[in-house]
């Protein structure tokens, strides 16, 4: 019998809506013929006697996932998320040159170091790409460090603290909308679609908001329902970064669409998958073929 390990830490069983996507995954993956094996970071050395892993806790080059992502790649078990991915898709300065060299949509990004922190660059981003900017420190998640700014006195009040922790931040172009499409995406191939609804009272899927965090909601899409551009945006925007398992987050605005951000192995929790319901066997499949 095969062997699925599915990779988790403490924080991933603390959700009840990703515990409860779990135990979807297992029954599947079980009731597919396959043994599921629940793996803690304590449990690592576990990994070589996998058939396939599936990682289900924050990736990051700086984190046990990524050492767990290693560890099956070196073993040659297939792995999602595979350690090209997690390093392009952790440092938005990486993902963006990607997106770029391989001529995806995306607002006008640009990246600046603190030497390129002056008041004659600044001005000059304000008078291009108008106001408000998007500000993001490339380590970034969950829309953690990453801030819209409408002057130069806001500019460089986050500029300066984001630089702190990072050689590079990217400045981007704001773009408005009501909502984002996020595409998932596995192997190219079109997984899912789901609309990211954001708050009135933010411009992120997830905020802190007077203390209290709020998160976006979330609608899943059948396919005949999202615009054919945006669908083949998201695959394009996936196949720049690799064949693994992606959620691309796209605005559109006014008919014309542009990828906010690549997630390498992206949340599927919150009922993006209602339309979709063989998402965890699509994925088992996946992995088990490669």
């Amino acid at each position: 019998m095969t062997r699925l390990g599915i990779f988790v830490d403490r924080k991933t069983l603390s959700n009840s809506e990703q515990l409860n996507a779990l135990i979807r995954c297992r029954d599947v993956a079980e009731g597919m013929g396959h043994d599921v094996d629940f793996i803690f970071p304590v449990d690592i050395n576990k990994i070589p006697g996998m058939d396939a892993l599936f990682i289900r806790a924050r990736t990051d080059p700086m984190n046990v996932t990524y050492v767990a992502a290693r560890m099956a790649s070196m073993h040659g078990i297939p792995v999602i998320d595979d350690p090209r991915s997690i390093q392009i898709c952790s440092d938005k300065v990486n993902m963006y040159s990607h997106l770029i060299k391989n001529r995806i949509s995306v607002p006008v990004t640009v990246f600046l170091s603190k030497n390129d922190l002056t008041i004659e660059n600044v001005t000059n981003l304000f008078n291009e790409l108008g106001s408000p900017l998007i500000i993001k420190e490339p380590s970034t998640s969950f829309s953690l460090r990453v801030e819209k700014v409408h002057d130069i006195t806001g500019f460089f009040r986050v500029a300066r603290r984001f630089i702190k922790l990072s050689d590079w931040i990217v400045v981007q172009q704001y773009i408005e909308s009501k909502y984002d499409w996020r595409v998932g995406v596995l192997d190219g191939k079109l997984l899912y679609a789901c609309k990211y609804t954001i708050p009135s009272d933010t411009f992120k899927i997830q905020a802190s908001v007077n203390g209290h965090i709020v998160y976006c909601g979330v609608e899943s899409v059948s396919p005949d329902k999202v615009p054919p551009h945006v669908i083949r945006l998201g695959i394009a925007a996936a196949d720049a970064i690799g064949s693994g398992l992606y959620g691309v987050d796209i605005k559109n605005n006014n008919g014309d669409a542009y990828v906010i951000e690549v997630n390498d192995n992206p949340s599927i929790e919150s009922g993006e998958d209602d339309c979709y319901p063989r998402i965890f066997e699509q994925i088992v499949t996946h992995l088990f073929t490669k």
